[in-house]
């Protein structure tokens, strides 16, 4: 990197990377400075040249065949070039000196406008309309304070029945802009369900999330985004009817396949745990997962376990409880604690090396 006097003025001098070729004919160039001072020079030399890259950077990109790598090299060139991104509406109103400005910044050397130049400086970029593939990664940003205090294994769990239910939609109808999805195609999706159901003997409530689920999403973007919608997402849902009821396991069953000698022997010890915990507490299997060394207690006149929104959330308020352990489940919880005890004990008796 070159810093040398024109005139008073120091300026950058710096060959053109070879990949910025098709977008910079310039094989070196001169970058002014605007100062005669080599130490304040020196500190402006690296971000000015990092300007001059991200500006060359937003050109290539301005040649993607993708609407919105466009649209983002646009935004990106703008303020690469010393100018906000604005609509054409809004700098067709600015002062005739800055709308000067940036018609001059629009031009190449020999004095035409660029299209690419234009797209960013003067605002002639639209931006895309948002396609179905692309809606939930927008709704993530938009809802993220639906998974505040969620751990990671929660926030999963919430985010993969809308993808489900967004993949079923785009192979049903392909994945079009929001904008151009139409009433005929919901009722293709809704249509497709139905099919769905009767061919693999499901309830309509499988269906159900899905409608639930992608017009919670649409609705969100259209308010948060202000995109102006008018699509109609109500009535896909269908009718349950009569709810099947689930038959329990008989006693019997549940002895002889479950809590027989080495029934569960194929599956790891916090597993084992968890499994034969709910035997007598009857907690969901992800408070279970979710419990911290500090909520089991062992040592105590009571046995317990404390059910607390600790590292995630709970399902509701009264979610959050104490449980005693009793019979199998608090031999389960005792031997998975003696197992971890005599673990550690072996890990400090032989650490790694």
């Amino acid at each position: 990197m070159t810093i040398l006097h024109r005139g008073k003025t120091l300026y950058l001098k710096k060959r053109v990377p070879a990949r910025f070729a098709s977008v910079e004919t310039r094989p070196v160039v001169w970058i002014s400075l605007q100062t005669d001072s080599p130490k304040q020079a020196a500190a402006k030399a690296g971000p000015v040249w990092d300007q001059m890259v991200a500006g060359w950077e937003a050109l290539l990109a301005g040649h993607s065949d993708d609407a919105e790598v466009r649209y983002q090299a646009a935004r990106d060139l703008a303020q690469a070039r010393g100018f906000r991104f604005l609509t054409p509406e809004r700098i067709a109103k600015l002062p005739v000196e800055e709308l000067s400005a940036r018609i001059e910044a629009s031009m190449t050397p020999e004095g035409n406008i660029d299209p690419v130049l234009a797209a960013g400086i003067l605002g002639a970029a639209r931006k895309p309309d948002l396609k179905l593939s692309k809606v939930l990664d927008l709704y993530w940003t938009l809802a993220a304070d639906k998974t505040q205090g969620k751990s990671d294994d929660q926030i999963r769990r919430w985010r993969n029945p809308r993808i489900k239910a967004f993949k079923n939609l785009i192979d049903v109808i392909g994945d079009l802009p929001l904008s151009e999805i139409t009433a005929d195609d919901l009722l293709d999706f809704r249509s497709w369900w139905w099919d769905k159901i009767g061919a693999e003997d499901l309830t309509p409530n499988s269906a159900n999330k899905d409608f639930t689920h992608v017009a919670g999403t649409i609705r969100l973007i259209n308010q948060k985004k202000q995109l102006g919608l008018k699509l109609d997402l109500a009535g896909l849902t269908f009718s349950e009817g009569e709810k099947r009821t689930r038959v329990p396991f008989s006693e019997k069953w549940i002895r002889d396949n479950l809590l027989a000698a080495g029934a569960l022997d194929g599956l790891n010890r916090e597993a084992r745990c968890i499994l034969l915990g709910m035997v007598n507490t009857g907690y969901r299997p992800s408070e279970a997962q979710g419990l911290l060394r500090d909520h089991i207690r062992l040592d105590v006149d009571y046995p317990h376990i404390s059910i607390e929104p600790v590292g995630r959330t709970l399902k509701n308020q009264s979610s959050r409880r104490i449980i005693p352990l009793t019979g199998i489940s608090l031999a389960a919880f005792r031997e998975c604690a003696l197992t971890a005890s005599r673990a550690m004990l072996a890990r400090r008796a032989c650490p790694r090396r």
